[in-house]
Order: C-alpha cells, then sequence, then structure tokens
C-alpha cells in the first residue's frame, strides 16, 4: 500500500511554523577566510500562532551553537534532539515566557553544505579569496539556524564583516559604491522564502546595465558580463507587461566563479549566475530572462513544500519563453521548447513512473531529488497546453490574475488546483476538463493527447544530419546559419552508435572537443564518451575541473560510468572535487567515491 503524506506539510523542516513563526531575521556575522567559518548571531522576531506555544523549533545543519537568550538577555535553555541524514538537526529552545525575539549566537562549519569558500588561486584575480551560498533547496540551515521553509516567509536585515577591501552583497538591496572598510548592511524589506537567503564576499565590482539592473563581477569578467547581459533591462520591461509591475526595487546579477552548481538562482535583487552563460553570442542569456522570471513565479508565488517545485519552475520556464520570444523573437523561443522537450524525452525513458508527475514525490527523501525534467518541462509543457487551450489573451489574464491573488504566499499544488476549479474550469469548462487538468498534474509520463513541440527552423538540421549519416559531407559552409540551438539538437539527435571515424570528422571540421560554449561541448563530450572517443578525454577532465554546474558535470561524469571509465572517473573526480560547491560533492561523494 503506497505511503500517505500530508501535503500541506513540509516533510523536510523540523520547524514548527504552524505554533510559532519566525517572521524577521537580524543577522550580525563576520567572514573568516582562514576558518572558513561566519561566526555572530541571529535575533529572530517571533510570531505566535499558538498562544500556549512555548517551544522554538528551528532548522539546523553543523551549527555550533554557543548561546540563546531572549531580548531582555535572559538565557534560554536549548538543545539539539534530533538528527536526521536529510534534514541536518533540530534546535529546540523553551521559551520559559511569550518572547518577543530569540536571539541565537553560534558559527557555521568549514564544512557547511550552504557556503563555497574559493581559495585566491580558485578566482579569477588569483588575488583575494571568495565566499558564497547556494541555500536551495534547504541548505540555509546550514549558515544561519531558522525555521528553513518556504511555509515560512522572513524579512531581513544583516551586518556582515569582512576583511577591508572586499566586498559583501546579499539578496537584499545592494550599493555597488559602498566603500570597502569593512562592514556591510543590508535590508530586505519584502518577506522572501528561506531558501532565497544568499551572500557573496569577494573582490566585487559594478556595472550599470540600466537605470535598475547591473552586474556584480570579478573585475576581470565584469565588462564581457555587461556586455552578454545588456538586455536585462528590456527583459524587465516585457515582463512588467505581461505580469504586473516588477516588485523588488533592483534587479542586479552576480557572476560567480565556475564552482557554483547552477546556471541561475534566483535570489531576490542579486540573482547569481554561472560564468558559463557568458558565450560573447548572447546564445545562452535564457537563463538570465528564467532566474527574472522568478521574480514573478517563485519569488512573489512559491512552493510551500518542495513536493510543489513545479508551481516554481514550471511557470518560471513558461514565462522565460514569453520574454526570450518578445526580446529575441519567436524562432529562437521555439527552438528552446523544442530542446526542453529533448532533454524532458531523455528522463521519460530513464525516471520510475512514480517520479514522472508534476509534484515531485520527494517527501520520504531528498528535496534535490525534485529538480528534475518534469518540474522544469513537463510542467512547462503543462503551462503552455493551458495558453494554447485558452488562447494567449485569455491566458494571460488568468497568469497575472494568479500571481497577483497569491502574491508573497506559498502554496501546494492542491492549492492551486483548487484556484483553478474556480476560475479556469469555471470561465473555459469548454476548453479544459478537471479529468484533463488531473491527468496533467497527477499522471505519469505525458498525456496521450500531448502534441509535441516542433520548430521549422530544425527542418534544416534534419535534412542536413540525414544526408550526412547517409555519407554526405557535412561542413562550415552549410551549416553557416545554425544557431547554438541548432547545434545543440544536432549533437542531441544524432544516433546512440556512432563510427569512429565519424567522430573524427566532426571533431576535425568543427573543433567540438574545444568549444569555448559549455552547452555545446557538454552535449559534443557525452556523444564522445559513450562511443568511446578517447581523445577526447583530455577536453573533458579540463572541463570538469574548470566547470561545477551540475546540470553538466552530472551528466558527464554518468556517461563516463556508464561508458566503462571507472578508473578515469575517480583520476578525474580526485582533481576536480576540490572545487565544486559543497551542495553538489556531497552528492558525488555517494556516487563515485561510496
Amino acid at each position: 500500500m503506497a505511503e500517505q503524506w500530508d501535503n500541506q506539510q513540509d516533510h523536510h523542516s523540523f520547524a514548527n511554523v504552524d505554533d510559532l513563526r519566525v517572521t524577521h531575521l537580524s543577522l550580525a556575522l563576520s567572514v573568516d577566510f582562514a576558518a572558513q567559518q561566519l561566526s555572530g548571531s541571529a535575533r529572530l522576531t517571533l510570531d505566535y500562532r499558538d498562544g500556549d506555544c512555548r517551544s522554538l523549533y528551528l532548522d539546523t545543519r553543523e551549527l555550533t551553537i554557543k548561546s540563546v537568550h531572549d531580548q531582555a538577555g535572559n538565557a534560554l535553555a536549548f538543545q539539539l534532539d534530533q538528527q536526521d541524514s536529510v534534514r541536518g538537526q533540530r534546535l529546540v529552545i523553551t521559551l520559559v515566557e511569550p518572547s518577543s525575539e530569540v536571539i541565537v549566537n553560534y558559527h557555521t562549519s568549514p564544512q557547511a553544505q550552504g557556503l563555497q569558500w574559493l581559495s585566491p588561486e580558485q578566482t579569477s584575480g588569483k588575488l583575494l579569496p571568495f565566499l558564497f551560498s547556494q541555500s536551495q533547496p534547504i541548505n540555509a540551515r546550514s549558515w544561519v539556524p531558522l525555521q528553513d521553509t518556504p511555509r515560512a516567509r522572513i524579512t531581513f536585515d544583516a551586518e556582515i564583516k569582512v576583511p577591508k577591501g572586499m566586498r559583501a552583497v546579499m539578496s537584499a538591496m545592494n550599493h555597488g559604491d559602498a566603500p570597502l572598510e569593512g562592514i556591510f548592511h543590508f535590508e530586505m524589506e519584502k518577506p522572501i522564502p528561506t531558501h532565497l537567503l544568499a551572500i557573496a564576499v569577494g573582490d566585487l565590482h559594478f556595472g550599470a546595465i540600466g537605470p535598475r539592473t547591473g552586474v556584480y563581477a570579478e573585475p576581470q569578467m565584469l565588462s564581457a558580463a555587461v556586455k552578454e547581459f545588456e538586455d536585462t533591462e528590456k527583459m524587465v520591461e516585457i515582463a512588467e507587461s505581461l505580469l504586473g509591475p516588477y516588485a523588488w526595487g533592483r534587479y542586479d546579477m552576480l557572476v560567480l566563479p565556475p564552482s557554483f552548481p547552477f546556471g541561475g538562482m534566483e535570489n531576490p535583487r542579486l540573482a547569481f549566475m554561472t560564468p558559463t552563460l557568458i558565450a560573447g553570442d548572447k546564445s545562452l542569456v535564457s537563463t538570465v530572462a528564467h532566474e527574472l522570471a522568478h521574480s514573478w513565479t517563485g519569488n512573489l508565488v512559491s512552493n510551500a513544500t518542495w513536493r510543489d517545485l513545479w508551481l516554481n519552475e514550471g511557470f518560471t520556464t513558461y514565462f522565460t519563453n514569453r520574454i526570450v520570444e518578445a526580446v529575441y523573437g519567436k524562432e529562437l523561443a521555439e527552438l528552446e521548447v523544442v530542446l526542453e522537450y529533448g532533454r524532458l524525452k531523455e528522463e521519460l525513458i530513464s525516471m520510475p513512473l512514480t517520479s514522472q508527475t508534476l509534484p515531485a514525490n520527494v517527501q520520504a527523501g531528498d528535496p534535490n531529488d525534485a529538480f528534475n525534467r518534469f518540474t522544469y518541462d513537463k510542467a512547462s509543457m503543462f503551462v503552455h497546453e493551458l495558453e494554447h487551450r485558452l488562447g494567449r489573451a485569455d491566458f494571460d489574464r488568468f497568469l497575472f490574475d494568479y500571481v497577483n491573488h497569491f502574491a508573497f504566499q506559498a502554496i501546494t499544488t492542491e492549492t492551486f488546483v483548487e484556484y483553478a476549479k474556480s476560475t479556469l474550469l469555471t470561465q473555459y469548462g469548454d476548453k479544459l476538463t478537471e479529468a484533463e487538468l488531473l491527468e496533467w498534474l497527477y499522471g505519469t509520463g505525458m498525456p496521450s493527447w500531448f502534441v509535441p513541440p516542433t520548430s521549422n527552423s530544425l527542418e534544416k538540421v534534419d535534412h542536413l544530419r540525414t544526408a550526412w549519416l547517409a555519407g554526405e559531407p557535412l561542413n562550415k559552409a552549410n551549416t553557416a546559419d545554425w544557431r547554438v540551438h541548432h547545434w545543440q539538437y544536432f549533437l542531441n539527435s544524432l544516433p546512440e552508435v556512432l563510427d569512429q571515424q565519424a567522430l573524427i570528422d566532426l571533431d576535425t571540421c568543427f573543433d567540438f572537443s574545444r568549444s569555448t560554449n559549455a552547452e555545446i561541448a557538454c552535449d559534443w563530450y557525452r556523444v564522445a564518451i559513450r562511443n568511446q572517443y578517447d581523445p577526447v578525454l583530455p577536453f573533458v577532465e579540463a572541463y570538469l575541473i574548470k566547470i561545477g554546474r551540475g546540470k553538466f558535470v552530472r551528466p558527464l561524469y554518468n556517461e563516463l560510468l556508464l561508458a566503462g571509465y571507472q578508473q578515469e572517473v575517480r583520476s578525474i573526480y580526485q582533481k576536480a572535487r576540490g572545487g565544486y560547491h559543497p551542495s553538489l560533492s556531497v552528492h558525488l561523494d555517494k556516487q563515485l567515491l561510496g
């Protein structure tokens, strides 16, 4: 019999948010690069949902709690009384009387999963060290004791002390001209989920893009980043025309070192970006549009639990496509949807059926497993179908109303179903049935009526690929008008098995092994590895040592293992591991070293 779960509860948090809720966080932290440690205090403002509650449950992971006291300075009893390999440890604070604030004095561990400490040698400038966080999904608890659940939004302020000459930035209002005197102050007056708490410290400089957009980066990367992301202000304007005013004031970005494990992270007012997006031709900036889109679908309307991640990522992936279409044209938007479906098809083959629903069935497991192609791309296909069924004008009205109705709230899949019943199914019952809605949400695989996306722009790729496989030449002349997306489609649609001469011909003509485009390089390496094209191995090793983005790293290690390169995997991983973010290496350790 299938295990039954309370779908309103966040099974990845110890916090007792129904009884007692933290509404504001005041941080006072010092950054110690030598000890690889944050130390200081977290002042938590409390809202009593149950007036009789006298215990505050917080989430922690590998934190050293020095003391706890109330706003009057009275010491409060505390204990770390539960431990879980996924959730970390529960911190229980006993409240003698209803305190309005609790202050926790603590320091972090050098192994904190939510923080990466880089030596100067691991940065672009090679002069100063670097620190950055990655709190999503449940790693904020490794650097702040808090109710680490999207169900409980908080406002926050912070005082951060750093070595003089270094700049600190956070997911709050930042000031690119702030003096580098060693103390930085931040404020986020709008309530955010805790997985959007973010901090970075390094040799960071600021470059403006528009009146409310800009980029922070190491000086060696700054001008290229400003140029690559120069359309960001236009993206904000397009997004506002669809979903209403941008609520966060500024939209700045931080380009992180290559070890950042994601393409981007939608931290409000300071989205984190991987340097692998800087291709020199804006071909990969849809990730910028994606993180911007989260400012509405994710940061305003949030998933209440990690089972409900699709509400963030599905609507955001769809919304990204709308921004790309408006800024870069319909052809590129269509190409990106086709590539989305290509990624999804891979996981349709490999993922267990129980994992193929929009809600991620991760209640008993690791919430990181929720980040798959079903919560992103299947969910996006669902939203695209809603647009197709309703027509764009009516769907845009629904999406606008949905975002504004749930702004600054965290909702579950079932909350969305009830809202859809009272809106979509009431107003457009002739275009969408409840059975079809529920099949999309809770059914496995794709609905029987689903029609995969297509693009006329790919016909030329199909034609030339077929001709090449039949023996006709493929060269730079007859592919001169291909975009990066055409090449991705070409590489991902090649037969599983190719002979060595075909691989040699491709690599000789197009120099794929040395590609400076991270997406093309990864797709080529996967083709080459599974066909045991050994000349590619030194390039794969260099790539895996240089880049720590999980989207690239995990598939390449998987391909190497499947192709029988176990010894090479261990050798490469030993060299590369020190440059990976802890939130990635903790999972790769189990797979590659276990």
